[in-house]
């Protein structure tokens, strides 16, 4: 009966441990399957920075010595529209996907920003110890031809990392795919700051003139530059930081602001027949309103090279 007894017992102890363990079964000796794996972008496309997304068209070629497919790769940045398969072969798998990728620019040098559009895929099911991912830089890359309207592509950059979604968990390979965008500059320029600064210019200008009626005048550029701003503005998403043209607005604001404030005391001291105010008033905006906003302007821009 004793040799019963502990025969049971030692079959009853393994059995009843097995619910209460978190590691994963893995069989001995096993090593993941290694999967090379290229993206080629033919172009992107319907760049909204206000929503944070872009099209992008690209094939997606997938190499390895076990089975593998596109339904084993899930795109972790964005919604797939449409994949063709262009080469199926027991040991290379080619794709042409058509996604919506998603991101979060970062607009705190809007309207010089820059943005990395990443291309982020991963095994769906996976984890590094089955699957690891393989850059195969002869599989990827960027479309010479490939065209984005108001941007210049900046270079691009692809690494593997991994990825842990639970605490205890075993990480995710993931292969990332980058390709940096800036802004055209000189459309930029030509677009917003030409308007903008010519009417600062005009402004600053005016401070020449000894009389009353160039307050109207500054009144009138000071509403166009809130138009200007206001229009510019709408097409960007709330941010809590402060962008290079809300700098940039905020400095021409002060300009204007003052050029008028200037203006509005010579009206006074001229309505007053104080004509040594007046004279006094003249002198000394014209010596300090336009160095200081040049000097403010210089400041800024500096901004953009350090």
């Amino acid at each position: 009966m004793l040799a019963i007894t502990l025969a049971l017992l030692l079959v009853a102890v393994p059995v009843s441990a097995g619910p209460f363990s978190n590691l994963s079964v893995q069989p001995a000796g096993t090593t993941p399957a290694i999967v090379n794996i290229g993206a080629y972008v033919v172009d992107f496309n319907r760049v909204d920075v206000e929503a944070g997304t872009v099209g992008v068209d690209f094939y997606l070629n997938l190499k390895s010595d076990t089975p593998v497919s596109i339904s084993d790769i899930e795109l972790m940045n964005g919604a797939v529209t449409s994949i063709s398969t262009v080469r199926d072969t027991p040991n290379e798998k080619e794709y042409r996907i058509v996604a919506v990728l998603t991101a979060e620019p970062d607009l705190s040098r809007y309207p010089f920003d820059r943005h990395t559009l990443n291309i982020r895929l991963e095994p769906k099911q996976k984890n590094e110890r089955e699957m690891l991912l393989v850059i195969d830089p002869a599989e990827s890359g960027l479309y010479d031809d490939a065209h984005l309207p108001g941007w210049e592509f900046s270079g691009s950059r692809y690494a593997v990392t991994n990825e842990s979604y639970l605490a205890d968990d075993v990480p995710y390979s993931r292969a990332v795919f980058g390709f940096g965008i800036e802004r055209d500059i000189t459309s930029t320029l030509l677009k917003f700051f030409l308007p903008i600064m010519l009417i600062v210019i005009v402004s600053l200008s005016s401070l020449l003139m000894k009389v009353s009626s160039r307050l109207g005048l500054n009144a009138s550029m000071f509403l166009a530059v809130v138009l200007i701003h206001w229009r510019v503005a709408d097409a960007l998403p709330v941010v809590a930081y402060a962008t290079f043209l809300d700098l940039f607005m905020m400095i021409t604001y002060a300009t204007l602001v003052l050029v008028l404030l200037s203006g509005i005391l010579i009206l006074k001291f001229t309505e007053d027949t104080d004509t040594a105010r007046v004279q006094k008033v003249n002198y000394w905006s014209l010596r300090l309103i336009p160095p200081v906003s040049i000097a403010l302007y210089f400041l800024l821009f500096l901004t953009l090279v350090i």
